[in-house]
């Protein structure tokens, strides 16, 4: 961590670190004025990215090929060129964050966002998360990678419960998380909307802390 993120940190008071939690919009954070930290910008991803516009706004936006794809092609390196278009995509809408790249697993060919994940490996889909992970965060954006975990699941997506033995969360689950944050050092990862285990990932001690 740089000197000047330590000074920033120190001088946050308690109340301006959870306000840094809130959405000013749908799309951006509050600024602390006082220490001149701008609000925070996400744009959705992860075939681009389209800023703060909605579907269908008519905003044009570059589109790389879709998550299963870019899996096809067993070629990181290509990934990581195409993640640093994506930075420069990002960085033309006026956008810190790009909420990507998807590295769920394909378990059913009936997986309703499986286009967005890269493949059922979990070995493939590490490989590929990590060099879209560095060619992005290498133009200076940061990668959201999501959703963690075990968010697979298109029926009842934002409140099935995902029961996962141990050792299957750990080998094929959780790998590519593990992958991007060790060897790409992803910026930031964003919780799944179901349950594991009967506790919502996002407030899932286990998957959050104890892993």
């Amino acid at each position: 961590m740089s000197k000047r993120l330590e000074h920033l940190l120190a001088e946050l008071t308690l109340e301006e670190k959870a306000s840094l939690m809130s959405g000013k919009g749908a799309w951006d954070v509050l600024p602390v004025e006082r220490l001149g930290i701008p609000s925070l910008k996400v744009t959705d991803g992860p075939a681009g990215a389209r800023g703060a516009g909605l579907l269908g706004s008519g905003t044009p936006a570059l589109c790389i090929p879709c998550g299963s794809a870019l899996g096809a092609t067993w070629n990181p390196q290509l990934i990581t060129e195409l993640g640093k278009s994506l930075a420069r995509e990002t960085h033309a809408r006026g956008s810190h964050v790009l909420l990507a790249p998807t590295v769920n697993i394909h378990r059913t060919p009936l997986g309703g966002r499986n286009f967005e994940c890269y493949s059922e490996d979990p070995f493939l889909t590490s490989r590929i998360a990590v060099g879209f992970v560095k060619g992005v965060q290498s133009g200076g954006v940061a990668t959201t990678t999501k959703h963690f975990v075990a968010n697979d699941s298109e029926f009842e997506r934002n409140t099935i419960n995902s029961v996962v033995p141990e050792r299957a969360l750990r080998e094929i689950y959780l790998a590519p998380f593990e992958a991007v944050v060790k060897e790409a050092q992803a910026w930031g990862i964003m919780a799944a909307y179901n349950r594991i285990d009967g506790v919502y990932a996002c407030e899932n001690e286990k998957i959050l802390n104890d892993k």
